[in-house]
């Protein structure tokens, strides 16, 4: 449904006799979004000279067409992995509150929370679990990742 009606403003902007039927060229801006299972969304922009929509539904096969205009087209698809940025420099911790989250670089006072999750309850964790949490966990998978929530979830306080 989001095609039909993004095509419909295709043909709308550029009318029935669209520019692309007559060969003629347009500069437009291509805007790819990746949006990652750790909610994280990348943005990749293109200039980009477009001849005719076929060719750009073929380059962009498998992206999802989100938005288009006379100027820009926007594509998006979900990755169903952890970001780059996560893998990069992500590591499990806790906040002063007790919120596991993920800090971008090793858990402390200066490193900047990427993403938080639940607050735990501190008293049930084993010394080594608390240990860990503040030395800080590794992010290196889409598995690890998700298996640390899930190691973790027992421990949530429930309101």
């Amino acid at each position: 449904m989001r095609i039909f009606i993004a095509l419909m403003m295709f043909i709308s902007l550029f009318g029935s006799s669209s520019v692309f039927a007559q060969s003629s060229a347009v500069q437009m801006t291509i805007l790819l979004e990746r949006m990652y299972v750790d909610g994280e969304v990348s943005e990749e922009i293109r200039k980009e000279t477009v001849t005719s929509m076929k060719d750009i539904w073929e380059k962009y096969k498998g992206w999802q067409l989100v938005d288009l205009d006379d100027s820009q087209i926007v594509f998006q698809k979900k990755v169903n992995d952890i970001s780059p940025l996560l893998k990069a420099n992500g590591y499990f911790g806790l906040t002063k509150d007790g919120t596991l989250s993920i800090f971008e670089g090793k858990p402390n006072e200066s490193s900047r929370v990427i993403q938080s999750f639940f607050q735990i309850d501190i008293k049930k964790l084993e010394s080594r679990q608390q240990k860990r949490l503040q030395k800080g966990i590794r992010v290196v998978s889409k598995s690890r990742y998700q298996d640390i929530i899930e190691t973790y979830r027992p421990f949530a306080l429930t309101p």
